[in-house]
């Protein structure tokens, strides 16, 4: 079984611009990624929650809502998965026009890879892909500068670490910019924004 996880947590409400209320932005970006992964075929979609509450009430009915404990690091919220799959992907929430295309190449590059990352502009990740359990070698968070880098450090082959091409996350009011009108999804970002 293949997992898309959506990792969301507090620090995601601070892309709100000004007059927007963070933890209502926290949940229209949350939805918005949520809603992408709840759209893939031959994936089960998932939600962790890492100190965030309400996240039930965007999910469909049947996906799962797991707690993950802070710091939300990529070794925690894999562990979290473990028993619900073989593979799985863990985004950031604050990704709400992520092009499903790049989970599905995430999954294609654990064909060769123990790992495989998304970067994300201005450094960390949008997305890590790993089969499961995840490597006790792997010790490494979305938002470190040089995710993919410090990955390929630790692992024991060279060719244990794919990257996949890149996407952007909101994580300052300016990130907003990086959001194209002219793609579709995000509508629960779009409508607080325009509200």
């Amino acid at each position: 079984m293949r997992l898309a996880a959506v990792l969301v947590t507090p620090a995601m409400g601070e892309a709100a611009p000004p007059g927007v209320d963070r933890h209502e932005f926290l949940l229209a970006l949350a939805e918005d990624t949520y809603e992408i992964v709840a759209g893939l075929d031959l994936v089960e979609p998932v939600i962790l929650a890492a100190g965030v509450d309400g996240l039930d009430d965007i999910a469909w009915p049947g996906t799962r809502v797991l707690r993950v404990p802070e710091p939300a690091t990529p070794a925690r919220a894999f562990a979290a998965l473990q028993p619900y799959g073989e593979e799985a992907v863990v985004i950031s929430g604050d990704a709400p026009d992520l092009p499903p295309l790049l989970i599905g190449k995430l999954f294609r590059e654990l064909g060769r890879a123990s790992i495989a990352v998304c970067p994300a502009e201005g450094g960390g990740a949008v997305a890590m892909a790993a089969r499961l359990p995840f490597p006790e070698w792997a010790v490494a968070g979305l938002d470190e500068a040089d995710v993919a880098g410090r990955l390929r450090g630790q692992a024991p082959g060279r060719r244990m670490v794919a990257t996949g091409p890149g996407w952007h996350r909101l994580r300052a009011p300016g990130d907003i910019a990086r959001l194209d009108p002219g793609l579709e999804g995000w509508e629960n970002t779009r409508a607080l924004l325009s509200a």
